[in-house]
């Protein structure tokens, strides 16, 4: 029985392969979806300049302790975790796509976060 060139294949190319793809995100950014997702708000507002702005649910938090009463108050409302899925660069902002779940409805989502830095922090961030 003859065999067909096709069936010669190597075994690399029947191996499933996956491929990542790295998101290139600022450090800063990394860390505040890595702390978020941990529930260590005092690192969490660490991320932001002391005149940080959040914009989440047509709200606006400024400041260190409004920053820290937000994260704490959306955890108790929605429990939830971000896994960011992409990111694109803007001039003068980095958005980040990110898919929440947790106790909300429609859940789970993706959301935008659009980030302004200052220096090497959060200046900024336009959650929705």
């Amino acid at each position: 029985m003859s065999r067909e060139p096709a069936a010669e294949t190597s075994a690399f190319q029947h191996q499933q392969l996956t491929i990542i793809m790295m998101i290139q995100i600022p450090q800063i950014i990394e860390t505040y979806f890595r702390t978020s997702n941990a529930d260590d708000l005092n690192a969490l507002v660490s991320c932001f300049s002391g005149d940080a702005v959040v914009t989440d649910e047509n709200e606006t938090h400024r400041g260190a302790a409004a920053i820290k009463a937000w994260s704490v108050n959306v955890r108790k409302k929605y429990q939830f975790k971000a896994e960011v899925l992409r990111a694109a660069h803007k001039p003068e902002a980095v958005v980040v796509t990110a898919n929440l779940s947790g106790t909300f409805p429609g859940s789970p989502v993706d959301l935008d976060f659009e980030f302004t830095l200052k220096g090497d922090l959060i200046a900024s961030l336009k959650i929705g």
